[in-house]
């Protein structure tokens, strides 16, 4: 409670009043409150703050209009399947520019928030040389503070000023460390952990992680054999377990857990994947643990104890794309909610799984319409429900329970324009996860990036 002070001024024994005009306070703690429902939020990396794929924000629509979303900007680009950042009132994305044969150029791009006016850009030549997908950078920026982080398909990364766009310094994972870069290019984006910068930069011998000083670019701590296993496409997270921190890399051979201070292995469980693909990123609701891969299925592991260790509790018994047990997810990070699982398996289909054995409860078409190779969607809760956009372009809101999935609305977001590699009814797909932040959606193609409303009438 605030101390309320006596008036100066006031002669000692006079006789005091005892009436207050709460009017004041009233009026303050009603614009306090307003102010903290009104809140509004950046979305400053991959999956949102701490890469959890939640959206706080309120003064949200409950439906979307039924002529479409108020479209605020729309700003040319080129191609690319990383997703936007957004921070400080900016919009962070990258693209790929085509010159020759497999060569070209990526940039990094900074647009005003507000107007999508281009503020600066940097570029830096690639060679997509034996790359498949060839088509633009995959990895979301990450913005911290006065800088922002950017790697590029084939392993150059680099720190940005975010007022200015000056480079303020740049390792590259093929020329610094030895890498070799994926069949599907340098996919996961690096993570800020305090004074580090952690990246997948499959150095080799023994950089597969490599963490960096943020400031300045400098090795603090290299781990993980190269020579063994590839890096994968997934994304790196910070979990905590009995107090302990732990840095959660799935690569093609393994999960593992990092000290992201030090490098310092916690625990690993094998899990080798097909085609050396795990895509999606790991989800993590204390004590439990979820990976979810196109080939082979999910795996749940408890993490527990000091030092942490992990068990393995249940895992899917197909190794099929096509012959599905649980759910076999590829770009899609499932949702893991209190007893049940969500997420879109190989074909589209969403899925609910039971937490405790892995046993499906439901499936539906209905999300991605078609039951084709890929079809996928991202994501992203909302209090009690989920925005989702598919790849055919479309933004939906529904719920999801035990009792199975519930539609409220959907709408037309960004028009599908990437090659999807297989037939499609659309003959494109758009495979970029959009930033919600500042009760706006941004979304890009490969053609232009957009900033549309979804603020409450």
């Amino acid at each position: 409670m605030a101390r309320v002070n006596q008036p100066a001024g006031r002669k000692s024994g006079a006789r005091r009043s005892t009436r207050f005009d709460a009017r004041p306070l009233v009026l303050f703690l009603l614009v306090a409150a307003l102010s903290t429902q009104l809140a509004a939020d950046d979305w400053p990396e991959w999956r949102g703050a701490g890469r959890r794929g939640v959206w706080e924000e309120s003064g949200v629509l409950e439906v979307f209009p039924s002529q479409g979303l108020t479209i605020k900007w729309r700003t040319p680009i080129g191609a690319g399947y990383s997703g936007p950042a957004v921070a400080a009132g900016r919009v962070f994305v990258t693209d790929f520019r085509p010159a020759e044969a497999t060569r070209g150029i990526e940039r990094v791009l900074s647009l005003d928030e507000q107007s999508g006016r281009v503020l600066w850009t940097h570029e830096w030549p690639v060679d997509y040389q034996g790359l498949q997908y060839a088509s633009g950078p995959r990895a979301t920026p990450t913005v911290d503070g006065d800088r922002v982080y950017v790697l590029g398909t084939t392993g150059v990364l680099l720190c940005l000023e975010v007022r200015s766009g000056k480079v303020l310094w740049e390792r590259d994972f093929v020329r610094d460390f030895a890498a070799e870069i994926p069949v599907w290019g340098m996919s996961s984006a690096p993570l800020v952990d305090g004074p580090r910068l952690i990246a997948l930069a499959a150095g080799r011998p023994d950089g597969k992680v490599i963490a960096f000083d943020k400031l300045t670019g400098e090795t603090i701590w290299r781990a993980l054999s190269s020579t063994d296993s590839e890096p994968g496409y997934s994304q790196p997270v910070i979990v905590e377990s009995n107090g302990t921190r732990q840095l959660v890399v799935w690569h093609t051979a393994a999960v593992a857990a990092l000290d992201p201070e030090t490098g310092r292995l916690q625990w690993e469980q094998p899990f080798k994947i097909q085609m050396n693909s795990p895509i999606a990123t790991p989800v993590w609701q204390p004590p439990h643990l979820l990976v979810s891969a196109f080939f082979n299925g999910s795996r749940l592991f408890r993490v527990q104890g000091a030092p942490p260790s992990a068990e393995l509790l249940w895992k899917g018994s197909s190794d099929n794309a096509i012959d599905t047990d649980g759910l076999h997810a590829l770009m899609t990070t499932p949702v893991f909610d209190g007893e049940h699982i969500y997420g879109v398996c190989s074909y589209g289909q969403l899925r609910c799984l039971r937490a405790a054995d892995g046993s499906r409860v439901w499936e539906t078409q209905q999300l991605t319409k078609e039951k084709a190779r890929n079809a996928s969607a991202f994501l992203v809760r909302h209090g009690d429900r989920f925005f989702i956009n598919n790849d055919r372009g479309e933004l939906i809101i529904a719920k999801l329970s035990p009792a199975g999935y519930e539609e409220i609305s959907r709408t037309h977001l960004i028009e599908p324009t990437s090659d999807p590699g297989a037939r499609r009814e659309l003959k494109a797909v758009n495979w970029s996860h959009p930033a919600y932040a500042n009760r706006h959606i941004f979304a890009r193609n490969d053609k232009e990036i957009l900033s549309a409303s979804l603020e409450r009438p």
